[in-house]
């Protein structure tokens, strides 16, 4: 087990590190403490994720690729939240909506630490957000940690308090492609999910959950994911494609990706995956323009964005300890 870090730069009067980690067996995990970003999973050198050129590259352009994105990732209508009888107002950044927490967690410094046992080669990292900022009401410390095994298994967590009554339902924004340079419709997705959550135009909810029998989201049985992006289904004309989540049954593990030489193996203590294949990406970004539609597909680990503005299953009491878990297994 090794663990190092290397400065690549400077912002905000604070460094900019890349992170590595690396088992006995040659895997290698690189994190950025610019937004407690996974940047790159090489497994035999190739590369599991969508990733930018170059660390230096991800404070230019916000993509989210890899992010700890937070406080809330996704979507909030009209960015209300009514609790008791005080509706307070988030910012508004997405046509009439609040998303990925305004200028989230996904953006700012993190402190680190590396560690390293014979259990596993880990980086520990750390944000205060203050009471305020972005409009949510709080001191939130956040806890995010990497931790690689010699079982190739990444284990990410995320751990928080506030000292005021706030929401947050934050998320990892790693795109996974398995080693596919163009598009992931060829791979093939299982998931233990018998719902999932149709959404408008918005990509809000709008008539809760609907059962995956007989749609272009049954997963059930691995299919190939191409399957449904290329179906003439109204949920995925919506979306250009999946951007929907999808309800875990409980049942382990909560996807399994796989590619003709590698296999993603995802468990979470999240009660949904809010599946996103790259939809917007259109080769217009001036650090993502070898990006198209399809490039990689997300596995956001939260609970599901809510209807309207009574957001009761992501708030959080003061002292309040919040904790997701998310393993990705790599074969």
């Amino acid at each position: 087990m090794k663990t190092n870090f290397r400065k690549y730069g400077r912002k905000n009067n604070k460094d900019l590190c890349e992170i590595t980690l690396e088992n006995d067996h040659g895997m290698v995990v690189k994190v950025l403490n610019y937004g407690a970003t996974l940047e790159k999973v090489l497994l035999d050198g190739e590369n599991m994720i969508l990733s930018l050129d170059k660390p230096e590259d991800y404070d230019k352009e916000r993509n989210y690729l890899g992010g700890t994105v937070g406080r809330i990732a996704g979507r909030v209508r009209r960015g209300l939240w009514r609790h008791g009888l005080e509706l307070h107002q988030l910012p508004i950044n997405e046509g009439p909506n609040h998303i990925h927490g305004g200028i989230g967690t996904d953006t700012e410094i993190w402190d680190f630490r590396p560690s390293c046992n014979e259990k596993g080669a880990r980086v520990d990292l750390t944000l205060f957000d203050p009471d305020g900022h972005n409009n949510y009401p709080g001191n939130l410390k956040l806890h995010a940690r990497y931790e690689l095994d010699n079982n190739n298994i990444l284990h990410y967590s995320l751990g928080a308090m506030s000292d005021k009554l706030t929401i947050f339902n934050p998320v990892n924004h790693t795109f996974f492609t398995l080693g596919e340079k163009k598009t992931i419709n060829d791979l093939q997705l299982q998931m233990n999910a018998d719902y999932y959550i149709p959404v408008d135009e918005t990509g809000l909810p709008d008539r809760g959950m609907e059962k995956v029998d007989g749609t272009a989201f049954d997963f059930r049985k691995a299919k190939r994911v191409g399957d449904a992006l290329e179906s003439d289904d109204p949920q995925i004309k919506n979306r250009d494609g999946l951007d929907h989540p999808f309800i875990l049954n409980g049942n382990q593990p909560g996807a399994v990706l796989t590619s003709g030489k590698h296999k993603l193996t995802v468990t979470t203590n999240a009660p949904s995956l809010i599946l996103y294949t790259g939809n917007g990406f259109d080769h217009t970004g001036k650090y993502t323009a070898d990006f198209g539609p399809y490039c990689g597909i997300t596995f956001e680990a939260q609970v599901p964005p809510a209807e309207g503005d009574d957001l009761g299953r992501i708030t959080l009491l003061p002292g309040e300890k919040f904790k997701r878990t998310v393993d990705w297994k790599f074969e």
